[in-house]
């Protein structure tokens, strides 16, 4: 049974302001948590970021999970350099 994505207000904006390949790549990436919301490769956060990360090129996807209400939610997409701070 498929997740249900949900995007931040913040998430939306940063998607919307990138290269539309990029977009389209990260786009993928997110369709792609519904079906698998801790793929290979899927990191876990630590410190005082929550929940898990996973890389689409130079770029970070940060979001949570929530397994009783199947949900994934998408708090931040940004540049590898700047996505932890």
């Amino acid at each position: 049974m498929k997740y249900r994505l949900l995007l931040k207000p913040t998430a939306y904006r940063q998607i919307k302001g990138l290269d539309p390949q990029v977009a389209r790549r990260i786009v993928n990436a997110l369709l792609q948590l519904q079906e698998e919301p801790r793929p290979p490769g899927a990191a876990r956060l630590r410190g005082t970021l929550s929940g898990y990360r996973i890389r689409v090129g130079n770029w970070r996807i940060l979001y949570t999970i929530d397994d009783e209400a199947r949900e994934v939610q998408v708090y931040r997409i940004r540049h590898r350099r700047e996505a932890y701070r």
